[in-house]
């Protein structure tokens, strides 16, 4: 178990940079979640002096209580919540106009992060896939479902702390869950940071263009 709270992302990216370096992991690529995800990713890839790419997810919210998920979309791969949108009664042209929007809106946000660089080949490659944290899961596995379609050789989910449940779910997802603290009781990824303040597309794009 990780001393919590981490300082911030940056120290929590070193701490688990060094857990996966023990590994002694070979042909590595590492994908971060944006935005959170990204400064932890950067960490990590110097620690196993790899390539840092990103993985654009986009949570599909009900349609008129946008901060509920009712799934995830990453490439060409879609998680839905199928007890959400029969709870709430979600008709399916519902979750087709949400789908379609947020697609668009990762298209343009994987534009923006790589600017026009293609994705880096994954095919036969160990993947580790970063994020500064697991509370649902849900956003992730949507992230790993993608990411197995590109059929990497390896898959490793790696976070600084989440929720146990969320772990277990990854575990059935990846080859390996690292997470370096799970607390309980668990509410917020951000609770257990002292400096969470949010990272903003520019400061993705500037530490991508560093790592490239």
């Amino acid at each position: 178990m990780a001393d919590l709270p981490f300082v911030n992302r940056k120290q929590a990216g070193r701490l688990l940079g060094a857990e996966l370096a023990s590994r002694k992991l070979e042909n590595v690529v590492v994908l971060a979640l944006p935005r959170g995800g990204v400064p932890v990713g950067l960490e990590v890839a110097k620690a196993l002096n790899a390539p840092l790419d990103v993985v654009v997810v986009r949570k599909l919210g009900v349609p008129w209580q946008p901060e509920l998920a009712m799934g995830a979309i990453a490439g060409g791969t879609r998680v839905l919540d199928r007890d959400v949108i029969r709870a709430y009664g979600i008709p399916s042209s519902q979750v087709e106009a949400v789908v379609e929007a947020e697609t668009q809106e990762m298209r343009r946000r994987e534009q923006l992060f790589r600017g026009g660089q293609p994705a880096l080949n994954l095919h036969g490659r160990t993947v580790v896939l970063v994020d500064d944290g697991l509370a649902t899961g849900s956003t992730m596995v949507s992230a790993a479902r993608c990411v197995r379609t590109l059929h990497p050789e390896a898959l490793i989910v790696a976070v600084p702390v989440g929720s146990r449940q969320a772990c277990h779910r990854l575990e059935k997802e990846a080859d390996e869950c690292v997470c370096l603290a799970i607390p309980e009781p668990f509410a917020a990824v951000g609770e257990w940071y002292e400096d969470f303040r949010q990272v903003s597309d520019q400061e993705v794009q500037e530490i991508l263009s560093r790592a490239g």
